[in-house]
């Protein structure tokens, strides 16, 4: 059997490669391998065919076997399904070494680069079903023949990235040692792609590598730029893992592994250990692989009474920190633990070393975990995109004692994966966003319970792994702010297939259709040179100009030469939200300081579907915006006349005088018309609105102030609120642009329903009996008509707060447009609508009278004063609820004058009447 390997040296490299044990044996017995057989390393799966024709033999050909099954699989397309795609593989922990496997099978380039330059990680991890059959599936016993055997779940965090490094070598994987991404390095030019900066300096082939696709698996400290890290944190629980060296004698090998111990369900265990050695622990795990792993929960009392913890500080990274820890106390404390555990059957406890060859001993919070809120981005600059994702504990660390870490991390470079197979078949990149973010949601739901049963048909498709899989969760609209454009070139290649550029559906289509639209918009303008959507926007010239060519009357060009940029930008968003209707969903010192491009370009958007249908004049300034909207009609100018008519009418109801009223300016700025104002004077500028509330990535709620996004944004008289925050003060009701009012007394915002009227107090209880409204007996000589209502002399009518109120009449701009198509001419002579009641006295008398009519009772005309009398407060008598059911008054039948008939109808004193109630 060992003739072949005597006479064929590649046979004995590859039998070294398989049984190696450290890092650096790996790579020299690899590397002996190919120059043997005349192959380069990193030659991708051309390289890995090349290896299995050249090592026939019975030993290799078991291990062929396995990996031309996993890559006979129809989702790879035999290694053609990403052939012109190019990815760097940041980090050769077990994720990252993982997600290279599926990228080489697939077909793509792939490069890997690690900072370390060997594995010294000796913490035990816990391996679900899935995952061993996954790892077998890779020739796991091949290259570790005491991978799970028996009952054993579990492999060191060493040998796992030991048997996927040789996967990944044989893949074709190239791999570069010693060397430390420290971030990306945009295309400098067009025709030019995505490179990586890093450190020490590194070879040529590998500084000049361009890839269109970046899986970052460093680790949870290091998260590349763009992506937004948030902690979970719990309750503190320090958690300790040390390992002690394994001399696999009979003794070690006897004693029984504790998979888990808690102090919940094995109480008595716990009240030993600390009567015999004081240490007082919640939980406690011992894992036998290539050292004795032992991982422990310990009390932060019972740390600070050892000695272990110098002092007890509030802050958790002061509390574990180096200064803190005294090591001989710990590597004490540790020593006795696992004594204790195993009965002292492991005899003397040697400490295995770690990388800097210290005691393998560490202690940790292990309740505070960081979480990525994306698992992947998209950046574009000239033309050129590059998809981030993120695997690992880069995505989001995992709850140790749940024994998640490997499993997740495993799934998650299968979804990263997917994703780069999607991203290669020319899917969108909002479409390939949403479905990993889709994916994502499920991540932290998985276990071995709500995942499919059969393991063996698990593969790179989601849908072989999860039960209830969506991967329209979530929608492209709602990873629009995970596409970042930077410097977009306005006209881009006719070949590119991407829908990353739409905007709001039904909006502006795409960004260069948007880009195009605005810069048609702005030709002709001195000083404006719009060729992106961001920084040609930061001056505030190019939106006066985009306003002014839609309302040449509002300002001249020149009426700008002494404003700033920042004044000039609150000028135009102030008079695009009053004159246009675009309400605001970017602020000033955002735009100028390009701080929400998103923001901007939402903003832009809404510009563009509502006058994309205006014809563009490019031989002046003054276009077709002149006459107001395509095809507008007198019936908008009437109604926004019809519309100040109400307010006025409104005013004078409420007590507001001429003197009183509030400059017309300010209620206009308040409730803007549809009606272009007049053209300001000439050589006087605008006067610059106030500066509204900073709208930026980190926007806060003007009325909650928790975070504010752009979906949810709502503007109104120059601050940002929530949409749901919005509300009336009195009824809760959601306030609308136009529907509101903000009263100056106590500055909260009402809905005209409830604004409160200058000199009206707060509702408060009912004075007495008696309503305002309605006549007293006194008044028989006045008409009581049901929707007749008299002031006296004098006076000014009191407002009801209970009385309905007429809404001001709305138009957006698109109902304008379809207004406008009617062609409907008003009437001059047109009076405005009727009235409605000021309060529901008249229609209660109404219904009230009605309810009478057949009992015999004589109903007399308004003019008369039964009906007002019938309606006057009682002393006693029989009468008629409020709920319209016979009730007994004080007195009986007649209780002032017992000769009155019980239904008379003018028996004020006594007998049969209605309850004055209704007040």
């Amino acid at each position: 059997m060992a003739e072949p390997a005597s006479t064929n040296p590649a046979h004995a490299h590859f039998e070294s490669f398989l049984q190696a044990q450290l890092c650096q044996d790996v790579l020299s017995s690899f590397q002996g391998l190919c120059e043997a057989l005349g192959l380069e390393p990193g030659g991708g799966l051309p390289q890995y065919h090349k290896i299995k024709a050249q090592l026939n033999y019975w030993s290799a050909k078991s291990l062929w076997a396995k990996l031309d099954k996993r890559a006979g699989q129809p989702v790879y397309q035999q290694g053609r399904a990403c052939p012109n795609t190019k990815c760097l593989v940041v980090g050769a922990g077990p994720c990252g070494l993982r997600a290279a496997v599926e990228l080489a099978l697939l077909g793509a380039r792939v490069v890997l680069v690690e900072k370390r330059t060997k594995f010294s990680r000796h913490n035990v991890l816990h391996l679900w079903p899935f995952t061993i059959h996954d790892l077998r599936a890779l020739g796991a016993k091949k290259f570790y023949g005491r991978f799970c055997t028996g009952t054993l779940d579990h492999i060191s965090i060493r040998q796992l990235q030991l048997l996927l490094l040789k996967v990944v070598l044989l893949l074709g994987v190239e791999i570069h040692w010693g060397v430390t991404f420290t971030g990306l390095q945009p295309p400098p030019k067009k025709g030019s792609g995505w490179r990586a900066q890093l450190q020490p300096s590194a070879p040529a082939q590998l500084a000049n590598y361009e890839f269109d696709v970046l899986i970052s698996a460093a680790g949870g400290k290091f998260v590349p730029e763009g992506f937004t890290v948030r902690e979970m944190r719990g309750k503190l629980a320090i958690g300790i893992t040390v390992n002690f060296v394994n001399g696999r004698t009979v003794e070690e090998t006897q004693v029984p592994e504790i998979s888990g111990v808690a102090r919940i369900y094995n109480q008595s265990f716990f009240q030993s250990l600390l009567k015999a050695t004081g240490i007082d622990l919640e939980n406690i795990v011992y894992y036998k692989d290539d050292t004795h792993y032992f991982v422990m929960t310990a009390k932060k009392q019972c740390l600070l009474r050892l000695g272990v913890l110098r002092q007890d500080w509030p802050e958790i990274d002061r509390l574990l920190g180096s200064a803190n820890v005294v090591p001989e106390a710990l590597q004490r404390f540790v020593r006795a633990a696992a004594d204790f555990a195993t009965h002292g059957k492991l005899g003397k406890l040697e400490f295995a070393r770690d990388a800097h060859g210290r005691p393998d001993i560490s202690a940790f919070d292990f309740t505070s975990m960081m979480r990525a809120e994306s698992a992947a981005r998209v950046q574009e600059k000239h033309g050129a995109r590059l998809l981030l994702g993120l695997v690992g504990d880069c995505l989001v660390e995992p709850f140790w004692p749940l024994g998640t870490g490997v499993a997740r991390g495993f799934l998650a470079a299968f979804d990263a994966a997917w994703m780069v197979k999607r991203w290669a078949e020319g899917a969108g990149p909002l479409e390939v966003l949403a479905e990993r973010e889709s994916l994502y949601q499920l991540l932290s739901q998985t276990s071995p319970e709500n995942m499919h049963r059969n393991v063996a048909q698990y593969g790179l498709d989601p849908a072989t792994r999860y039960p209830t899989l969506n991967l329209r969760a979530v929608t492209p609209n709602q990873v629009r702010d995970l596409y970042d454009v930077v410097a977009k070139e306005p006209v881009r290649r006719n070949s590119d297939k991407t829908d990353a550029g739409k905007l709001a559906a039904g909006s502006a289509g795409t960004q260069e259709e948007l880009l195009r639209w605005c810069q048609e918009q702005t030709v002709g303008y001195p000083g404006v040179h719009v060729t992106d959507l961001s920084s040609s926007w930061a001056d505030g010239r190019a939106l006066c100009a985009l306003v002014h060519r839609l309302r040449p009357r509002l300002l001249e060009p020149s009426d700008l030469q002494g404003l700033g940029a920042l004044e000039a930008t609150a000028w135009a968003l102030k008079m695009a939200e009053h004159e246009l209707g675009i309400t605001p969903v970017v602020s000033a010192k955002a735009v100028v300081a390009g701080s929400d491009p998103l923001g901007l370009i939402a903003y832009l958007s809404h510009f563009h579907s509502t006058f994309k249908n205006v014809p563009h004049n490019p031989g002046g300034l003054e276009g077709p915006a002149s006459q107001g909207f395509p095809g507008s009609s007198s019936a908008v100018l009437f109604l926004g006349k019809l519309q100040r008519t109400l307010q006025r009418t409104r005013a004078q109801e409420n007590g507001e005088d001429t003197g009183g009223k509030k400059p017309r300016l300010e209620v206009e700025a308040k409730s803007p018309s549809t009606e272009e104002p007049p053209a300001p004077e000439s050589g006087v500028p605008p006067t610059p609105p106030s500066q509204p509330q900073e709208a930026g990535a980190g926007d806060l709620c003007a009325l909650c102030g928790e975070q504010l996004y752009i979906l949810e944004r709502l503007c109104a008289d120059g601050r940002f609120f929530h949409r749901n925050c919005f509300r009336c003060r009195t009824c809760e009701a959601t306030l609308r642009p136009g529907d509101y009012g903000q009263h100056p007394g106590d500055g909260y915002f009402y809905c005209f329903q409830h604004l409160p009227q200058p000199g009206h107090k707060e509702d408060g209880p009912d004075p007495g009996p008696k309503s305002q409204d309605l006549p007293t007996p006194d008044e028989n000589s006045m008409p009581s008509g049901p929707s007749t209502v008299i002031p006296q002399e004098g006076t000014s009518p009191v407002p009801n707060p209970r009385q309905p109120t007429r809404r001001l009449i709305r138009l957006s701009s698109p109902e304008r447009q379809r207004l406008s198509s009617l062609k409907l001419t008003p009437d001059p002579d047109l009076e405005p609508p009727p009235k409605p009641p000021r309060s529901c006295s008249a229609l209660a008398r109404q219904a009230l009278e009605g309810s009478f009519v057949g009992w015999g009772i004589p109903v007399r005309s308004p003019q008369g004063t039964c009906f007002a009398q019938m309606h006057s407060p009682r002393v006693g008598g029989t009468g008629i609820s409020e709920r319209g059911m016979p009730g007994n008054g004080k007195g009986g039948h007649g209780a002032q004058d017992m000769s009155t008939p019980p239904f008379s109808c003018c028996g004020h004193e006594g007998g049969a009447g209605t309850e004055s109630s209704l007040q």
